[in-house]
């Protein structure tokens, strides 16, 4: 990975290296130049000497030949009449079109630097007009030396010279690195710094260095406090957010969060419950319809979005074999109060699932007990008015009709009752008794007191198997009404001169209390209900017998209070067994 210290390393070699080449480049350009330039500066000079020199620059120039200079006389046509290096002059193409003779005829010193034709080899040439003495142009005079390249003359001084440069290149470079590490120590701190501001601020204890100019230390104090600014907006924001989170786990309502994909970003503890979603599920991911598998809910999110407004909703859940009600309150999300446009929809749910339970009991409870008490009472104002208009001469009818009221008003009495004693039994905040060591047999045997007479009245004698010294913690005053409860059950459905009885014992980990009997029994259809309030198996005969419709209502939230449950066991025509169970380690350790 490119780092600041290689990038800048790099840049300053990269830099020294290309100023160095430039220089030395446009150094042994301009020297190349300038050699050429001295040495056909020289070269002219040197013929204007001679040619002032020479009377006779023909026969002169035969005497030149061991000379380096090569001297090379033309006529004004161009022709070569004499050449110090040639004796077959005759062979020699014409000059007149070399530059520097050119210049010559013209009156003029010409230079030139070329390889020669004739020779194979590099020349400087200096050319130079010959005059008369009447100054009449007689030819040219052409100067001419073989010179080495400036390359050729510089090749012994290129290894110093190479040396030299390579040494510039090191200290440069050197340099460089070293300018580099200065640079980049401070900046590997501070990325230290930034980074571990980064992943954790609170953890920031970088010591800044006294080395690092007052640019950096100014920079890095900068960095330091914008650490620790962000550390307690951290913190702040943590401790608020935990605060939140407890506050929506504590909520007994669900909360559902989204944004206008209707993506989940937010999902409390409640509506993590009521939707079976598990703690891990990975929010952000989940659609509200892949979480709730509610089109309701969908909807109802979409015409929020669209309308920006909230909405409230009833919505039922079915699930685990019961209905779940909750009244659905949901607004749009907005970032800003100007804006117009949600950012998303949050969702609150209310269980009003025991409300809407509330509602139906109350409901049914005023049509059952309308139902109940509309034939007592229309009986009592029928035989009301019946006897008002029967004369007392009648006693007879009198009595009849009395007696009707009476038995009327007594069943009212009854429903009124038992009414009451649901109300106490549902009622956990009712004062009372406590629960108390008591033996069963004594309480079985008050309970018989009780239903004795009704029993003998109709000649069925009662049993009792309960072992003595059977005792349980119980709440006794309601242990007794429920097995009146039964006891009186069985004895109104029994035929005469049956048998009814009562048992007690202990079963692995629960005291059972059965009351039996031998009478009509109960159709299989109808044992699921008979608990319920006001039902009745056999509404007309249940009437007559004078049932109010409670009774086994009545056992049951008994057997509830002590944390137990009620069962029946019958046939129809063959008689009936209902058990109280009690879980031994609530009557005896409460």
């Amino acid at each position: 990975m490119k780092t600041l210290f290689t990038a800048t390393l790099r840049v300053l070699l990269i830099s020294v290296v290309s100023m160095v080449l430039v220089f030395t480049v446009a150094v042994l350009l301009s020297m190349n130049s300038l050699y050429y330039e001295t040495n056909l500066r020289n070269l002219g000079d040197t013929a204007q000497i001679l040619v002032s020199l020479m009377d006779e620059p023909q026969t002169g120039i035969a005497s030149l030949g061991d000379s380096p200079y090569r001297f090379t006389l033309m006529q004004p046509d161009g022709r070569v009449i004499a050449d110090s290096h040639l004796e077959a002059i005759g062979d020699m193409e014409n000059h007149r079109d070399r530059p520097e003779v050119k210049a010559a005829l013209a009156g003029g010193e010409g230079r030139a630097r070329r390889n020669s034709g004739t020779l194979g080899v590099q020349f400087l040439y200096a050319a130079l007009p010959v005059y008369d003495r009447e100054g009449n142009m007689r030819g040219v005079f052409r100067l001419s030396r073989q010179v080495p390249s400036f390359w050729q003359r510089i090749a012994s001084a290129a290894l110093p010279f190479l040396c030299f440069g390579i040494l510039v290149i090191l200290a440069a470079g050197g340099l460089g690195y070293l300018f580099s590490c200065s640079l980049s120590r401070p900046v590997k701190r501070l990325l230290e710094l930034a980074r571990t501001a980064a992943d954790n601020p609170q953890e920031v204890t970088i010591e800044p260095s006294s080395e690092d100019t007052r640019e950096w230390i100014l920079l890095e104090g900068a960095l330091r406090r914008m650490a620790a600014a962000l550390s307690s907006r951290i913190r702040a924001a943590r401790l608020e957010g935990r605060r939140l989170e407890t506050i929506l786990n504590g909520m007994t309502e669900g909360v559902l969060a989204m944004d206008t994909g209707l993506m989940l970003h937010l999902v409390n503890s409640k509506a993590r419950g009521v939707f079976a979603l598990d703690e891990t599920t990975p929010l952000g991911s989940l659609s509200l319809l892949a979480a709730t598998h509610s089109t309701e809910l969908e909807a109802a999110a979409h015409r929020v979005l669209a309308r920006n407004t909230p909405e409230e909703l009833h919505l039922t859940l079915h699930g685990g074999g019961a209905a779940q009600h909750f009244r659905v309150f949901a607004a749009p999300l907005k970032g800003d109060q100007d804006r117009l446009t949600p950012e998303g929809v949050v969702m609150v749910m209310s269980d009003i699932t025991r409300l809407v339970k509330l509602e139906q009991v109350r409901t049914d409870f005023v049509a059952n007990v309308s139902h109940e008490l509309r034939t007592p009472i229309q009986l009592v104002k029928g035989f009301s008015e019946n006897l008002l208009d029967t004369p007392l001469t009648d006693p007879e009818e009198i009595r009849h009709g009395l007696g009707i009221i009476a038995k009327n008003a007594q069943g009212m009495e009854n429903l009124i009752n038992d009414l009451l004693t649901l109300v106490r039994l549902e009622d956990e905040g009712s004062p009372r008794p406590g629960m108390e060591e008591q033996e069963l047999r004594v309480l079985l045997e008050e309970a018989f007191q009780a239903i004795s007479l009704q029993a003998k009245k109709k000649d069925i004698p009662l049993s009792l198997q309960c072992p003595s010294g059977l005792t349980a913690k119980v709440y006794g005053s309601f242990i007794i009404q429920a097995i009146i409860n039964l006891l009186d059950n069985a004895v109104k459905y029994s035929p005469p001169s049956s048998a009814v009885g009562a048992r007690a014992f202990t079963a692995p980990g629960a005291l059972v209390i059965q009351v039996w009997d031998r009478g009509i029994g109960i159709p299989l259809e109808h044992l699921e209900r008979v608990f319920e309030r006001f039902y009745r198996v056999d509404r007309a005969r249940s009437r007559e017998a004078g049932g109010t419709g409670l009774g086994l209502s009545i056992v049951r939230h008994i057997a509830l209070m002590h944390q137990g449950r009620v069962e029946v066991e019958s046939h129809a025509g063959e008689g009936s067994v209902f058990s109280l169970i009690l879980p031994l380690e609530r009557v005896q350790d409460t």
